[in-house]
C-alpha cells in the first residue's frame, strides 16, 4: 500500500525513484485524476535526474490545445517493486496520473492532512 496526505486541496504521495549508483530518493507528487498516463516532472527536474528520452507524444490539455511533449523513462519503487515508468517533462507541479492507478483502489479522505490510500485490488 502507498500512503499520503491531502495538503492545501491536494491529494499528495510520495514516489521513491531509483537511479543507476545513487541512493534512492523520494518526490512528492499530486495525484491528477484528468491525467491518464504515469508521471510528469517540470522539464528541469527532467533533466537534472538525466533520465533518458524515449520520444515524443502528442497531448490534450484540458483547455482543448494541444501540444508535443517529451517522454522519459524513469524507474521508481511502487508497492515495494522496481518498476519502469514514463515521465513525462512538461509543468510545473510532479503529477501522478491514472496509468498508474490501473487494478488500484485510490481512497482519498478530502479534508487538509486526510490520509490517501493506493492499495491493490
Amino acid at each position: 500500500m502507498i500512503s499520503g496526505i491531502v495538503k492545501n486541496g491536494r491529494a499528495t504521495v510520495n514516489i521513491i525513484f531509483r537511479l543507476t549508483n545513487k541512493p534512492d530518493f523520494s518526490i512528492e507528487f499530486v495525484i491528477n485524476t484528468g491525467f491518464t498516463e504515469f508521471l510528469s516532472l517540470p522539464p528541469a527536474a527532467v533533466t537534472l535526474l538525466g533520465f533518458p528520452f524515449v520520444y515524443e507524444m502528442y497531448a490534450n490539455l484540458a483547455d482543448n490545445s494541444n501540444v508535443i511533449l517529451p517522454v522519459h523513462q524513469g524507474n521508481i519503487i511502487w508497492n515495494g517493486e522496481e518498476r519502469e515508468v514514463n515521465v513525462l517533462a512538461t509543468g510545473r507541479l510532479p503529477l501522478l496520473g491514472t496509468a498508474l492507478l490501473d487494478e488500484h483502489e485510490l481512497v482519498i479522505q478530502f479534508i487538509d492532512g486526510g490520509l490517501v490510500t493506493i492499495d491493490d485490488f
